[in-house]
């Protein structure tokens, strides 16, 4: 590896951690909004509905669900419909980071009623900001300026790594 290969990789690296601690604050704010939708079959249904408020898909998944067909159709019938409406789309490849951020209230109102309820499907996450406008929020300009500048280098559906904590 040169050292021109070694800087770009470096700064590649360094793009990604700011693009998933923006992710994160882009899930927190809107989980506190309540303007997250979860779930394959929900998400499907709010696209069919009312894709115009819909400002970014999640698709996250793990090497044990890429051999699971009927979850990789419905991504790709998803991802086609993101494409066709222009909605960004990203790829979340640490599904139990993914979860940690989105179930963090649902745990404590677990704990208030006492019961075990099922964990919902987070194959499937969409973020939609029907009230203001997604301009105003810098950490989603970020992703979407990512997800502009990845399909502009043919990556349609750019693939990112959740930062650990």
């Amino acid at each position: 590896m040169t050292l021109e290969e070694f800087s770009a990789a470096e700064q590649k690296t360094e793009r990604m951690d700011t693009v998933g601690d923006a992710l994160e604050e882009v899930l927190s704010k809107a989980r506190s909004q309540r303007t997250i939708t979860v779930g394959v079959y929900e998400a499907a249904k709010l696209l069919n509905v009312d894709p115009d408020n819909v400002v970014l898909c999640l698709l996250a998944a793990d090497e044990d669900d890429d051999r699971d067909v009927a979850l990789q159709i419905h991504f790709t019938l998803i991802q086609a419909f993101c494409c066709e409406n222009d909605i960004n789309i990203l790829r979340v490849s640490n599904p139990g980071r993914l979860a940690e951020l989105l179930l963090l209230e649902n745990d404590a109102g677990q704990a208030e009623s006492g019961g075990a309820a099922q964990t919902p499907d987070l194959h499937c996450v969409l973020v939609t900001n029907p009230h203001s406008s997604q301009w105003k929020d810098p950490a989603l300009s970020q992703l979407i300026c990512f997800c502009r500048e990845s399909r502009y280098m043919d990556q349609w559906v750019p693939v990112i790594n959740l930062p650990e904590r």
